[in-house]
């Protein structure tokens, strides 16, 4: 045990009356909500990037958080391995994340880097087997780097390309033997900064062909994990090739990966991508590719992810309205991709801004909950759109009307419609009874 959570006890559920900031006051995990416990819904994750390996800097000063695991040498990983399990415990959080950067020094060699994670893996076993805690979901970093500059599977230099398979292989691997119930790519710097200097069309094949080796090699190793994607329009490429779900899908279709891939969606990159967060996973779960979800919220007066701890219940609930309906995460989660501001600095503060995400998670999952059981939202919608029932509308759904007969049943029957109001008001009220 380290000393850096000294005095610091287990975060307990004390009840919506409780004062104690370190006490959930939503989060229990044994409650019950529509038939399951809200720990299996929820499935929340500790981020071990933001947690343990982000300093606290910005575009425009340096680290302010003083981390005794900070170093670039395998004693300080370790130590940071340590203090980790020690938060998961505190929280009572049952699954973690992380890139392979996050946990491990870069090593001199692509060798020394392999040994050195699975250095670290033995540590992880050993405590996941003593905790009960569990892997989400692992993944490479192919984004800070230098040699990523130009992308890793999109890079001009075909050894980049091979590097990078070598490395997801590595990190594969990896969360195959800690049990990881899913694999993520990122696509970091999956993009471009100007066209003058590139080929999209290659790129995009070049890209194609990773995601397709990681899925047959998925299957080689009898992974039974869910390999995920995770959409982000800008940071760091001005151009990202995974700007949203919907670009995902239409990528994910032309290689033919609809059906082996699925979508790690993050409430930050949907607002930069101009969306909001229940859009993107209303998009994913239309068209059966939504997988797990990375939950924080931006600054909405900067231009950039900032990854806050979420806070606003609607917003949120309005994303757990759309997982319930979709049958849940399945083999995903909600992972906190989400970092303290750097004015906060103590060791407390790591477990407030869980806390604070946590509950806020658990007040808009029972809202969602609230407001199916409650059945007028959903009744609202099925009569917004009951005329498509019909069986004129059925048919031209199903494509039984071409164009001109359509045209001639409007001039026969004199259809003229009538708008009718879309209540929008009236919803956001409904929807505010319920958080």
């Amino acid at each position: 045990m380290s000393d850096f959570f000294n005095g610091l006890n287990k975060v307990r559920y004390e009840g919506p009356a409780s004062t104690n900031p370190l006490a959930f006051r939503h989060y229990n995990p044994d409650e019950m909500v529509m038939g399951k416990r809200m720990e299996d819904h929820l499935r929340f994750a500790v981020a071990y990037w933001h947690s343990f390996a982000w300093e606290g800097g910005d575009p425009f000063g340096g680290r302010t958080f003083d981390r005794p695991w900070y170093g670039d040498d395998m004693a300080h990983a370790k130590l940071k391995a340590e203090v980790a399990f020690e938060l998961f415990g505190l929280l009572g959080t049952p699954y973690f994340c992380f890139h392979d950067a996050d946990v491990r020094p870069e090593g001199s060699s692509y060798a020394e880097s392999v040994r050195r994670l699975n250095e670290i893996a033995d540590i992880f076993e050993t405590r996941m087997s003593e905790t009960g805690v569990k892997l989400l979901w692992g993944t490479a970093n192919l984004f800070s780097n230098r040699r990523f500059m130009a992308g890793a599977s999109t890079n001009p230099d075909p050894d980049v390309f091979a590097y990078s398979a070598a490395t997801i292989k590595a990190n594969m691997d990896v969360t195959h033997r800690l049990g990881g119930e899913n694999y993520v790519l990122w696509g970091g710097r999956e993009g471009y900064e100007t066209l003058l200097n590139t080929n999209m069309g290659q790129e995009f094949d070049q890209m194609g062909r990773m995601l397709n080796l990681v899925v047959e090699y998925k299957h080689k190793i009898g992974f039974k994990g869910t390999i995920l994607v995770e959409p982000k329009p800008q940071e760091p490429s001005k151009h990202q090739y995974d700007f949203d779900a919907a670009t995902c899908y239409a990528f994910l279709q032309k290689y033919g990966l609809e059906n082996e891939v699925k979508l790690n969606i993050e409430v930050g990159h949907a607002i930069l991508a101009g969306h909001t967060f229940e859009h993107e996973l209303a998009y994913a779960a239309a068209n059966g590719i939504l997988g797990s979800i990375d939950m924080n919220r931006n600054d909405y007066q900067s231009g950039w992810d900032t990854d806050h701890f979420p806070n606003l219940v609607p917003e949120v609930a309005l994303a757990y309205y759309h997982i319930l309906r979709n049958g849940g995460l399945h083999t995903g989660g909600t992972n906190f991709d989400a970092k303290l501001r750097r004015q906060s600095i103590d060791p407390e503060d790591l477990l407030l801004g869980h806390v604070l995400g946590m509950d806020t998670c658990a007040r808009g999952l029972k809202a969602a909950a609230a407001l199916i059981e409650d059945g007028t939202y959903d009744a609202f919608l099925d009569k917004r759109y009951a005329g498509w029932k019909g069986a004129e509308a059925q048919a031209m759904l199903k494509g039984e009307r071409a164009l001109d007969e359509i045209a001639a049943r409007v001039e026969r029957d004199h259809i003229e419609p009538t708008p009718r109001s879309g209540k929008q008001e009236y919803l956001e009220n409904l929807i505010n009874r319920f958080c």
